[in-house]
């Protein structure tokens, strides 16, 4: 599909120290994304712009306005907790979290930079593959993902869209959990009409805009892990408040992985947001238990890979 770039900055636009290279993205309703360069410090960074769709348009000097009278007030309120939510990102450090390292004011909006990471997407590899990845690189990915998304809970931030899209594999065999542009406070999702949520990944609680917390953040990892096993996410959740289809990874996969990670993923993906894990130290203290009995399996690829990586790392 066509990227929708044609109220996007040009490329050789100057923004501070950074020169626009080319469009990435539009990331959503909320954002463009770019690929530029730092002047400064002469290394490639990824920057997200606050645009909203239907809220605001770029005009011929680059500036934003809104696109009516009523929506101003709106759009201030997702501008400035878009600057707060990046300002309060560049103070956390992770190694599996993708570093903000700076945030300003311009043509009447906010931008937020990121560091550049060279690696590939989880759902690319997954698509590839047709889902089905090994037991070893599900647990291996996943326990570093914990780690980070922990760290941004104790900062009292959540994410809100995980999933493999947003999931990159570095070439030293870390996962980095992506898009942090898209957290919010747990308070903040009450006051910004427009957020990017996702079906399949999204529990009923974000679609419904209501009891959002790291649980929200946790029921997007477990489709993260059901979709490294099958290639698809699992049923969107308002379809499953109607009906749900929903097979438990616990029956459906109970060939190929351990009762320990399918019974993780389908905690996870419990429609009851009181009934799933309240913390990333929750699933990482069952994920870290003595998995119980699976069939053995053949190495994937992508296991070989990281293990190369890791090795390739400490030389």
């Amino acid at each position: 599909m066509a990227l929708e770039t044609e109220h996007a900055l040009p490329a050789g636009h100057l923004l501070h120290h950074y020169r626009i290279e080319h469009t990435l993205g539009g990331n959503g309703p909320v954002n463009f994304v770019y690929l530029a360069h730092d002047t400064k410090r002469n290394a490639p960074v990824v920057i997200k712009e606050y645009l909203p769709s239907g809220y605001a348009m770029r005009m011929d000097d680059q500036a934003i306005e809104t696109v009516s009278e009523v929506t101003p007030c709106a759009f201030r309120q997702g501008r400035q907790l878009f600057f707060d939510e990046a300002t309060a990102l560049a103070k956390i450090e992770h190694p599996n979290i993708v570093r903000v390292t700076d945030a300003f004011l311009e043509n009447s909006t906010v931008y937020l930079v990121m560091a550049y990471e060279d690696g590939q997407e989880l759902h690319r590899y997954i698509k590839q593959h047709r889902g089905g990845l090994s037991e070893k690189s599900i647990h291996m990915m996943f326990l570093q993902l914990l780690e980070g998304l922990r760290a941004l809970h104790d900062h009292h931030r959540l994410h809100l869209d995980i999933k493999p899209a947003n999931i990159y594999l570095l070439p030293d065999g870390r996962p980095l959990l992506f898009d942090v542009g898209a957290v919010q406070a747990p308070t903040g999702i009450q006051r910004c009409n427009v957020y990017t949520l996702t079906p399949g990944f999204a529990p009923l609680e974000q679609h419904e805009r209501r009891h959002i917390g790291p649980w929200t953040d946790l029921y997007a990892l477990g489709a993260s892990m059901y979709t490294c096993m099958c290639g698809r996410a699992p049923p969107a959740a308002p379809e499953r408040a109607a009906l749900d289809i929903y097979k438990p990874a616990r029956r459906r996969f109970a060939r190929r992985y351990s009762r320990t990670l399918l019974d993780a993923v389908d905690w996870c993906l419990t429609m009851d947001p009181l009934q799933r894990p309240q913390r990333a130290d929750d699933l990482l203290i069952f994920l870290n238990q003595k998995p119980r009995k699976r069939p053995p399996e053949p190495p994937d690829s992508l296991s070989s890979w990281l293990r190369a990586k890791l090795r390739f790392g400490r030389s």
